[in-house]
């Protein structure tokens, strides 16, 4: 999209010629084919099979894309099971016929691997369970890549603001105008594509305009675990610790992947304790809460509970919106306020699934010269759509809500009307109204028959309570991420 692939086209003049190749970013693809089929699979199947593939590279001239696997068993079955369907993603996605082809991750060129966008990292899905470093008698050069590794195109001017993230994005500005001293560490948490990687390069961008000679880096925890293993092989921690013990400004994103892995925590500690004592700035995302995160030592999550701990929830409505169109005149063919409401009712779970659609939509009406309206943006995404109305429903929400507040789900349709069950039984309501397509009549009758007066009720209540209590917003949130797993 306009913020995060280099590879998108702006300017695409004439509707009624099918895109190019480099018109829609293979990332963009990536990232496309990747949620789609996390939501096709079972979690499992998911972990096992497509999160260990790496997008290597794609050649313009004969519009082919190339899938890496780690061994030679997950190659194998890749092709045989998987290759049809990836094949249909990526010439649903790109609007053409698309060649896939799939090799070895460590067979794959040098070249291949720098093909696929000059200005961004490859984007690596990477399995889990990462191995703790074995130490290498053999010596050798140790080498950190001594840039800051900012996207200059995710700013505060390129976020889109809400209530959702409002105060996430407030205290962004305080820290960045205020490094090491207003709130340090600063720690945001929240849902898959919420902003929460926008928002800590924002910070990092503000403060390198502001001081160009700063020492920045953004790191992926992944990241941050390979230079620990290179670092223990190569014998090379005194250098290690010289470069991250030394910055102005660290900013590191998905701590959660540091879960069970004792020697990078324990080096991250040291590095998180000299940087504080420095007064240089740390901020941290995760997916979780910090007391939360399992595998994580008791001391890192104190220290990380040590400073300021923001949530960044799944975008309102009115947001939602906002983004979808903003992303659209970013992409050159602007998105009425009815198309983008279509859109923004159907996909509530968060930025990167609206980036997904807008791409599928784009797509479409490029191909096929068509104006964007509500009708294309429905065929465009009938398989999007499909999914989501399949995945919840008002009997899955009463389960989970049920089951999160420890209460029976038959409590949901009784008159019974204690705090510990009328409450749980507002929020599911206000759930089924803001995740399914039901009318309040319709959602009363599957609550034991209320009227839609006492729907309407529940709604109104929890959303203003909503606004100020982020014990409950956070408690939502975790609902809403089980329900969608």
């Amino acid at each position: 999209m306009g913020d995060r692939y280099n590879g998108s086209s702006k300017n695409m003049s004439n509707l009624h010629n099918p895109p190019a190749l480099n018109s829609i970013s293979p990332l963009g693809f990536w990232d496309d084919a990747v949620g789609i089929l996390s939501r096709e699979l079972s979690p499992q199947q998911f972990k096992t099979w497509i999160q260990p593939l790496t997008l290597l590279s794609f050649v313009e001239s004969d519009d082919s894309l190339t899938i890496g696997a780690p061994n030679r068993f997950k190659l194998d079955w890749i092709k045989k099971t998987f290759a049809d369907r990836f094949q249909e993603l990526a010439s649903q996605y790109f609007g053409r016929p698309i060649n896939v082809g799939f090799t070895l991750a460590t067979e794959a060129s040098p070249e291949s691997k720098t093909t696929i966008a000059p200005e961004e990292a490859q984007q690596k899905i990477v399995a889990p369970e990462v191995l703790e470093p074995v130490i290498s008698v053999e010596e050798g050069n140790f080498e950190i890549e001594d840039h800051s590794k900012l996207n200059p195109n995710l700013t505060f001017e390129t976020f889109v603001t809400g209530k959702a993230n409002q105060l996430a994005r407030a205290a962004s500005i305080q820290v960045a105008h205020n490094p090491g001293t207003s709130y340090n560490p600063m720690f945001l948490y929240g849902g898959v594509g919420l902003g929460k990687t926008h928002l800590i390069h924002a910070i990092g961008n503000h403060l390198l305009k502001e001081k160009p000679n700063a020492r920045i880096r953004y790191i992926h925890a992944e990241q941050y675990v390979s230079d620990v293993v290179r670092a223990y092989q190569q014998k090379a921690f005194d250098r290690f610790k010289r470069y991250y013990h030394s910055l102005d400004l660290l900013l590191i994103d998905d701590i959660q992947f540091f879960s069970g892995k004792s020697r990078t925590q324990e080096e991250f500690f040291y590095a998180f304790e000299a940087l504080l004592s420095n007064k240089s700035q740390v901020i941290i995302t995760s997916d979780t809460y910090p007391k939360e995160m399992a595998g994580i030592d008791d001391r890192l999550i104190s220290r990380f509970d040590s400073g300021l701990t923001v949530a960044i929830e799944p975008p309102e409505l009115e947001m939602r919106v906002a983004i979808l169109m903003k992303k659209a005149i970013n992409e050159g063919i602007p998105m009425s306020e009815d198309v983008a409401f279509f859109v923004a009712k159907h996909l509530r779970s968060n930025v990167r699934e609206l980036e997904g659609a807008l791409r599928k939509i784009l797509a479409f009406v490029r191909f096929h010269g068509k104006e964007v309206t509500i009708e294309v943006a429905r065929t465009a995404l009938k398989d999007l759509l499909s999914i989501q109305n399949r995945q919840i429903s008002v009997e899955n929400i009463q389960k989970a809500v049920a089951d999160f507040y420890s209460i029976k789900v038959a409590d949901m349709y009784s008159k019974k009307r204690p705090a510990n069950i009328a409450r749980p039984r507002q929020i599911a309501m206000f759930m089924a109204k803001e995740l399914t397509q039901k009318s309040l009549p319709e959602i009363g009758e599957l609550f034991g028959g209320r009227d839609h007066t006492t729907v309407l009720h529940a709604v109104r209540k929890i959303a203003d309570e909503r606004a100020h209590d982020s014990q409950l917003n956070h408690e939502i949130h975790v609902i809403e991420q089980t329900l969608k797993a």
